[in-house]
């Protein structure tokens, strides 16, 4: 029988089959092998990804000898690996049988059961933010300003808060829907109402709120804004069919309070907190803004008539008093009488004089007179 020898080296080792079936593991070293066509040897470089042709890896797994050499990793159809080799991650392991050679580097696996969809780890989310993005999972973001519903094949499952959330690609569907929890506006505008003396108005108001609870517009309420618009309009209309126009006019921001009431009460009603309620127009048809401008009119010109008689009554019974007063005192009436001439003096541009030489005495005369 002939032989002749193998040299395996540091870094190989060898497979020995006798018509296709495993039976010898070479380490390094000289081996001898029988010159037999039916024996036949693989050798394998270490330092190389561990395949043999035509033979699947499941061939070698139980395989006693091979053990200090190889790991081997089973990943299930459910699961997903994180491979670390010397303690740096190097890839994604997904369903199916790996084998690794450990005579030169250490491997460590974390193995993941991905019927849990969501990623709570923080040091695997890092690893994901490096090198499983689009591939292996994905990432949800809610806002500051935001809260999310987390659905899991339609199944609602819990709230989330603001902040950056990791799930894996699954057999699971995954939703979030974000709710806006800033304040926001709600308007009713040119909304034609009948008053209840009969007379057509268009309503212009403004609400403000912001949704407490997220889950109300999401799980509770169907068209949760056209909801609230029609529960807002219908409170205006309950306010303006009961009340006449001039009370209307009159008491705008009662019905701002009225409506604000109402409101607050619903609250729980519509998961919200309503901050503010107020009036911005009340449109009146032209026929009735007219009749209004007339009487506006008509009620102005009365009050000035009523001040200017006011004012006269008041003139007269001060000229009277005045009259009454240099009656009874004739030095009191010279000087009001040297009033009006000072008065009269102030409007005479210039004086001519006429006359023979007691001119002077005349004058006098005048106004001892």
């Amino acid at each position: 029988m002939n032989l002749f020898k193998i040299n395996i080296e540091e870094n190989q080792r060898g497979f020995v089959f006798e018509n296709g079936t495993f039976i010898k593991y070479l380490t390094p070293g000289l081996h001898k092998k029988l010159s037999n066509p039916k024996y036949e040897v693989i050798i394998l470089d270490t330092r190389e990804t561990f395949s043999i042709d035509n033979y699947d890896p499941i061939y070698f797994m139980n395989r006693e000898e091979l053990q200090n050499d190889l790991v081997f990793l089973d990943v299930e159809d459910h699961q997903i690996a994180l491979h670390y080799k010397d303690d740096h991650f190097v890839d994604f392991l997904n369903a199916g049988l790996h084998v690794f050679w450990k005579t030169i580097n250490h491997h460590r696996f974390t193995v993941i059961d991905k019927n849990e969809p969501e990623i709570l780890d923080e040091k695997i989310q890092n690893v994901i933010l490096k090198h499983g993005i689009d591939t292996q999972a994905f990432i949800i973001t809610v806002e500051p300003y935001e809260k999310g519903l987390l659905f899991f094949n339609k199944v609602y499952e819990r709230i989330l808060e603001a902040g950056r959330y990791f799930f894996w690609y699954n057999n699971k569907e995954v939703a979030v829907e974000k709710v806006d929890t800033r304040i926001r506006e709600l308007q009713v505008t040119g909304q034609e109402i009948m008053t209840e003396d009969k007379v057509p108005v268009r309503i212009n108001f403004i609400c403000q709120y912001n949704i407490i609870n997220v889950e109300v517009p999401i799980l509770q309420i169907q068209n949760y804004e056209q909801q609230l618009y029609l529960q807002l309009q219908m409170i205006i209309r309950e306010y303006v069919g009961n009340m006449k126009l001039d009370d209307l006019l009159k008491n705008k921001k009662d019905m701002a309070e009225f409506v604000y009431d109402k409101l607050t009460a619903k609250e729980e009603q519509y998961g919200a907190k309503f901050a503010y309620a107020g009036l911005k127009d009340i449109i009146l048809p032209g026929e009735i803004r007219d009749i209004i401008n007339t009487v506006l009119i008509a009620e102005k010109k009365a009050h000035a008539n009523v001040i200017t008689r006011r004012e006269e009554t008041a003139s007269t019974r001060s000229l009277l008093n005045t009259a009454k007063l240099m009656d009874e005192n004739s030095t009191l009436y010279k000087l009001k009488e040297l009033e009006y001439l000072e008065k009269i003096c102030d409007k005479v541009g210039h004086i001519s004089l006429n006359g023979n030489n007691n001119i002077i005495e005349q004058l006098s005369g005048l106004f001892n007179a």
